[in-house]
């Protein structure tokens, strides 16, 4: 199997995860900032919802950004007047399903 990613092609299974995790972190983030805009009109579900994202990008996020993973997670479920929950380990494949989901939901 072949996937092009912009103008390379990736062909081992490693340069899959990473092309895929690229994306779903990318997109993760874009929605978490875009929601960060317009808190003042989110539900408590979207934001716990949210911060329901950013727990379960924390094994995907590398550096800087994987850091900041439960912090935001946290102020998303402080906001959304939750407990803190566990920090899962989500398939990818999940994870790009529910990351569309969820852009569905807040008109992304």
């Amino acid at each position: 199997m072949v996937i092009w990613m912009g103008v390379h092609r990736i062909t081992s299974e490693s340069a899959r995860f990473y092309a895929m995790r690229e994306k779903i972190v990318g997109s993760a983030i874009s929605i978490l900032g875009e929601a960060s805009l317009r808190v003042e009109s989110l539900s408590r579900e979207q934001c716990e919802k949210l911060g329901d994202l950013a727990s379960k990008l924390l094994p995907y996020a590398p550096g800087y950004a994987g850091k900041t993973m439960p912090i935001i997670a946290r102020l998303f479920w402080k906001l959304a007047n939750v407990k803190e929950k566990d920090f899962p380990l989500v398939e990818m494949e999940k994870l790009e399903k529910e990351i569309e989901e969820l852009k569905k939901e807040l008109g992304l």
